[in-house]
């Protein structure tokens, strides 16, 4: 759920009480909207933002300030969706399983399913068949260790240091805004960057 997810990327707890309060309409019974943004950050990196929000203006404001601050710019409706695709998204940690994660996933219906050197085990579905996926697999006797409906890029853009550096800057300032849900990129770090 949210709340463990939120937990596991250390989210300070008064973060997550706020977010639950305007999940919940907040105190003012406000509207939530659900909004995406879409721009293009440093080394012409796709970034997409999806937010929840109970005021459109200050989050845009919002928004295109951070994207201002890193040396991106928020773009138009459209201009970096096309280079993502929304799929649904089930990692296992299966070391010696892997291939009757694999078999049990094929049976479920699963779209594509990799298997990494590590043993990990990611399943990709369709969005609308993601739940059927998880729960054939949870009845199967095997526990996602992480499961999301996410956007994934369908095109990547490679970064040298100096761009990733810039583009984590970007995405630390998205993160910090209190009415951003999601983040979605199709940067390619570096290795150093990602282990840094």
């Amino acid at each position: 759920n949210l709340v463990d997810k939120a937990k596991a990327v250390q989210m300070p707890k008064d973060t997550m009480e706020r977010a639950i309060v305007r999940g919940a309409g907040g105190q003012d019974g406000a509207d939530l909207a659900s909004l995406v943004y879409e721009g293009y950050g440093p080394g012409g990196v796709a970034v997409m933002v999806e937010t929840m929000t109970d005021n459109k203006n200050r989050t845009v404001a919002e928004v295109r300030h951070a994207f201002s601050k890193a040396g991106g710019n928020l773009g138009t409706d459209g201009s970096v969706a096309y280079l993502f695709e929304k799929k649904g998204q089930i990692v296992f940690a299966a070391a010696g399983l892997e291939e009757a994660v694999l078999e049990a996933a094929i049976d479920a219906g699963a779209e594509d399913v990799d298997v990494a050197d590590d043993g990990t085990v990611e399943v990709t579905t369709p969005p609308e068949d993601f739940a059927r996926v998880k729960d054939a697999l949870a009845v199967a006797g095997f526990e996602a260790e992480a499961a999301e409906v996410a956007m994934i890029p369908q095109t990547y853009t490679d970064l040298d240091g100096e761009q990733a550096e810039k583009v984590l800057r970007l995405l630390d300032l998205l993160e910090d805004l209190d009415d951003v849900t999601n983040l979605y990129t199709n940067a390619n770090f570096p290795d150093e960057e990602v282990s840094a």
